[in-house]
Parts: structure tokens; sequence; C-alpha cells
């Protein structure tokens, strides 16, 4: 087992020689043993010790406490000071180079082996630390966020080089401003400066950062940011600091925003190919001209009625728009056929729904456009078409659409009807309410007609 070498600066040669004695009757190894504080700092050198034990009162240009922080501050070897003095300037001198023991003459070996042993853990331990601590920095400067860090008083201690980059603050200008100094921040919509309150995040009451800000450097550049503020605790779970990380999202948001107009372009691409395909079928059935049209405003007011959100409303929509698609399978002169039509003419006719099902499954829609076309048909009881689906299987979208649909067809002129009255339209739904058509739908489309007064173009 290696033993741990150690220095000894001593210029009284007696004591100095029975420190030697105890030391290798302890079993350490001594390096030297010398007289002054310039030989200390040599020795160090040239030995490579793990531990020097200097006396304070060295006789020369410079005292054992200025060779100690050399040797400390050169060579990074820790340093026990010997010392028959204990008035309190000897102390407070030693004091100020922040040694690792401090024994007095005459000691005992019991305690010169306890100090020693005692200042080798706590240099093992401040080792550690500072590797920590320099693997802890070397990874905050190294990452993607800036990180802002403050002591308990709200005071910085702490910026990245992101983070100085981002703030236009340099960590030694930053140094002991509050957080507000130096991070600003307005909020993206109402374009207002946010106010950090650290001394609640100090309390535990939490941030009130939004989650995307726009963070206002020192010469007034703004960049959009994701930010997050967290307390720091320590092992007791006191709060000790806080600990502030921000992203630069503008790559992200200049992304979200080529994405938003691409997909505004494939929206109005759809949009037309859509009405395209809806004037290919009013083509072929000139009575349902303006049919699916008509359908698709009812049902989208029914729907905003119903407080459906944004984008089940815009696939409602499209849904309402391309609903009788299928029907561009059915024969013109069924469609077109005045007077009752055949059994074996329905059967045709209520294919449809299914026909335009497999037409626009093969389009990728953002919504289940495809399943609502094919349950439009279907009604609560089982009874609809073309899979007797029940209440809770078909799709709201879908029961929307059976209602808007009933109503308009009913309203609008066949060639083998006239067209009846709104009121018996809606006296239809509303015999059949809870039955055929879903009761919710079937109310807020009386709502629709009696109390908004909503009218067919």
């Amino acid at each position: 087992m290696r033993k741990t070498k150690i220095l000894v600066v001593e210029d009284e040669s007696i004591v100095a020689r029975d420190i030697r004695n105890m030391l290798v009757g302890l079993g350490y190894e001594v390096t030297a043993v010398v007289p002054g504080a310039l030989a200390a700092i040599q020795k160090a050198q040239e030995t490579d010790p793990d531990i020097v034990l200097m006396d304070v009162m060295l006789q020369g240009d410079i005292t054992g406490v200025e060779a100690a922080e050399q040797i400390y501050t050169n060579f990074s070897i820790p340093v026990v000071y010997l010392t028959a003095y204990a008035d309190s300037t000897t102390v407070q001198q030693a004091k100020k180079t922040e040694p690792f023991g401090y024994i007095i003459k005459p000691f005992e070996e019991r305690e010169l082996q306890t100090t020693i042993e005692i200042a080798l853990y706590k240099y093992k331990m401040q080792m550690e630390l500072k590797e920590r601590e320099r693997w802890l920095s070397t990874i905050l400067k190294s990452i993607g966020d800036g990180v802002i860090a403050t002591n308990k008083i709200g005071a910085i201690t702490f910026m990245n080089p992101l983070a100085e980059t981002l703030t236009g603050w340099k960590l030694n200008q930053a140094l002991d401003r509050t957080l507000g100094d130096v991070f600003k921040v307005m909020n993206q919509k109402p374009g207002k400066m946010q106010r950090i309150s650290v001394k609640k995040i100090l309390k535990g009451e939490g941030s009130a950062l939004s989650d995307e800000a726009i963070l206002v450097s020192k010469n007034g550049k703004k960049t959009p940011i994701d930010p997050r503020l967290e307390p720091i605790k320590d092992d007791g779970g006191n709060i000790s600091g806080v600990v502030l990380a921000f992203t630069d999202v503008t790559d992200r948001k200049m992304a979200e925003e080529e994405l938003k107009r691409s997909f505004e372009q494939q929206k109005i691409a759809m949009e037309g190919t859509v009405r395209a395909i809806a004037y290919t079928v009013e083509i072929r059935d000139p009575y349902t001209a303006g049919h699916q049209r008509r359908v698709t405003k009812l049902a989208c007011t029914i729907g905003e009625e119903m407080r459906l959100s944004k984008d089940q409303i815009e696939g409602l929509r499209m849904s309402g728009e391309l609903h009788d698609i299928g029907k561009i399978h059915v024969p013109a002169e069924i469609l077109s056929k005045p007077g009752q039509i055949s059994e074996a003419e329905y059967t045709i006719i209520k294919t449809h729904s299914q026909v335009g099902h497999d037409i626009l499954k093969t389009i990728e829609f953002p919504w289940p456009v495809a399943r609502i076309v094919l349950q439009h048909h279907e009604r609560i009881n089982g009874s609809g078409y073309p899979s007797g689906l029940k209440g809770k299987d078909i799709l709201l979208e879908a029961k929307i659409l059976a209602v808007a649909d009933v109503i308009e067809a009913m309203a609008t002129h066949r060639p083998y009807r006239p067209a009846l009255s709104i009121e018996e339209s809606l006296g239809e739904i509303s015999k059949n309410k809870g039955r055929l058509y879903d009761s919710k739908v079937v109310d807020i489309c009386l709502k629709v007609f009696k109390e908004k007064k909503f009218k067919f173009e």
C-alpha cells in the first residue's frame, strides 16, 4: 500500500527532527524537512508531496502563510499549519488562506495523525467537489439552452455562454444583479413585458412565466424562447436559489410558420379538388344542385352551436361537401326519374354511401371524412345503411350530417315529390328524435332554425 508523502517545513531543527520521527513512526513517508518558506515552495514542486506541514512563523523574506498560499495555488497541495502561537492575529492570518488543518505545538502523535487524516479527507472531498463543478460547468456551457442561476436572495451567480449571447449580458456584468435586470421577457400575443417574481419562486409559490415568450436582449434584440424557471433545493428541501433555462425557438417558429403556409396551400388545393368533385355530382343530378353546399352550411352551423372544435368543424365541412360523391356510381336516369322509384332502384341508390367511402378512403384527409360519408345514412336504432350501426357506434359528425341531410332533402323539390315546408321537415326529425336521429343534435338543430333564424340559400 502506498504511503502518504509529507513535506515538513520547520525552522527549529530539534522540533523538525521530532516531527519527522513522529511521522515515520505513524507510517508516513517524509519527502523532505526544510527550514524556510522559499525552500518549502521549491521542495513542494520537486517532491510532489500529498500534504505539507507548515510552520506559520518562519524566518525569511516570506512567511509560512504566504508560502502555503503559493503551494496550494500553484501545485494544489493541501497545507496544515503548525505553530506555537495561538493568538487571534496569527489565527486570522492563517484563516485567510483557508488551511486544511491547524495544530498547536506541542502535540501528541494521535493529534497529529488525526489532523493529517482529516486534512487529506477534506482535500479529497474538495477536489471531488471541484471536479463535479467543472463537469457541471462544462455541461452547462455546452448544452443548447441558455442557463442563469441565482442565489437565495435572487442575485445572479452564473450564466452560461449561450445565456450571455441571448441576453447581451456578460457574466461579470450580470453578477449580483437581479434576474429581472438581465432577463427581460414579454408575452408573445399581448406584447407586454412580463414581471419575474423571484421572491415568489424562492418562497415555493411557482413561476408565472408563459410557456413561450419573447426575450428582449440588452441591445433590444427580440428572440422567441421557451423558458423554464425552477427553484434550487438543498438536501433538506430548502430553496437556496433559482435556475432559469431557456431555449431559442427561432428555428422552430420559422418551421411552424413554413408548415402553416404549406398546410394552407394544401388546404386551398384540397378545397378546390373537393369543389370540383362536388360539381361533378351536381352535373349528373341537376335536381340536387347545391344540395351538398346547403347540407354543409346547416351541419357546420349545428356543429358550431354544439361547440365542436374548429378542427372538427373543418372535417364536418369537408365531409358535407362530399357526402353524396358516391352518387356518381348511380345511373343518372334513376337520380332524375320522376315519380316513385322501385325497390331495386332504391337499393342501387343506397350504395352511394359505400361507394363514396371507397373513393374517399384513398385520400389522406386530416379528418375521418371517408367514415363520416359512409355513416351519414346510419340511424340511431340501427335501421340505417349500409352497416346498420346503432347510437354510440356512429360518429358524431355523421349524426349531425344525417339530420342536416334529411331536412335539406325534405325542404327541396325532387322529381318524385314537391318540396315540404321547413316546419314539416323539422316536425319529421322531432318526431323521430332519439329513434332515428340523435336527440342532442335534433335539439340543437331546432334551436338553430327557431332561435338563430337559420335559412337555406
